[in-house]
């Protein structure tokens, strides 16, 4: 570390670039503990019983209906997303011609979509799927709206791990005599794995934390749906209604406690899951 800061001190603009990039590593590990320890002190308190009652009414204000409608949302748009995105990006890496002019523009395309605020989807899904598909406000209808906000997430993830793979790869089970279709599905793909999870990752926080296009297209009801064309409330979307109502905010941040246990939860199955997965592999 020594003989590090040594080299950074003989060059100034070397030496400010490590300041400056150790002051913004630090700053945001700090942010985040900060919001992590605000959220735990706020509404780990507040996490009573009363709370995991199966029906929601207004003397408990039940988080238990929404935690089961976010998880059913959530398989339910990773169900449409995820297979749509990863043969999208298969065919894209694997079968395309190099320099395809559709395949740059379906790239441009999902960078666009990935940028556009989560409102202007829960608009496009209620004119779409709640009115003119007659889903009304239902999980079906938001489901299907997370599904396309997260399928540029997932599809660009997967085409960038397709790529990471090494051609010698390839090359290898052609020259064995396995074909086209088996070399894609028992080579590249086992060996992206742990690319293709960290898109599921992120298109997971993602679904599991919206709010704003849930309201329009999945509702507020606060109840276990009884189908998928039943209203739903997620629990980013019941953390907002009682925060807006101003009259339960500590079981907001109850709620806000059992979001953050949700998504580190999530992740930590998913790195498990492709950590395993990666050395079945190798």
């Amino acid at each position: 570390m020594k003989d590090k800061l040594k080299i950074y001190l003989r060059h100034p603009a070397s030496f400010g670039v490590f300041i400056v990039t150790n002051l913004a590593a630090f700053i945001t590990v700090a942010a985040l503990l900060f919001l992590i320890v605000y959220i735990l002190i706020k509404g780990v308190p507040y996490l009573t019983p009363e709370l995991f009652a199966w029906e929601y009414n207004s003397e408990n204000v039940s988080m238990l209906p929404s935690l089961i409608n976010t998880v059913l949302l959530t398989v339910l748009a990773l169900l449409v997303a995820a297979p749509l995105g990863i043969f999208a990006a298969i065919y894209m890496v694997e079968y395309a011609k190099k320099g395809n002019k559709i395949v740059k523009v379906v790239r441009v395309t999902a960078e666009t979509l990935s940028g556009i605020p989560s409102i202007v989807y829960g608009l496009f899904g209620m004119l779409f799927f709640v009115t003119a598909c007659h889903l009304s406000l239902s999980l079906l209808s938001g489901a299907l709206t997370v599904a396309i906000m997260v399928l540029p997430t997932i599809m660009r993830t997967t085409e960038e791990a397709l790529l990471a793979v090494p051609d010698s790869f390839r090359e290898g089970s052609f020259g064995l005599g396995a074909g086209k279709l088996r070399t894609v599905f028992r080579v590249v793909l086992p060996s992206a794995v742990p690319g293709i999870l960290s898109g599921v990752i992120l298109a997971t926080g993602r679904i599991v934390g919206e709010t704003a296009a849930l309201i329009y297209t999945a509702g507020t009801m606060a109840k276990v749906p009884q189908n998928i064309f039943s209203s739903a409330r997620t629990l980013s979307v019941h953390m907002y209604m009682l925060s807006g109502e101003g009259f339960n905010t500590n079981q907001a941040y109850a709620t806000a406690v059992v979001l953050l246990l949700l998504v580190v939860l999530i992740n930590m199955l998913s790195r498990f899951t492709a950590g395993k997965l990666a050395a079945k592999t190798e």
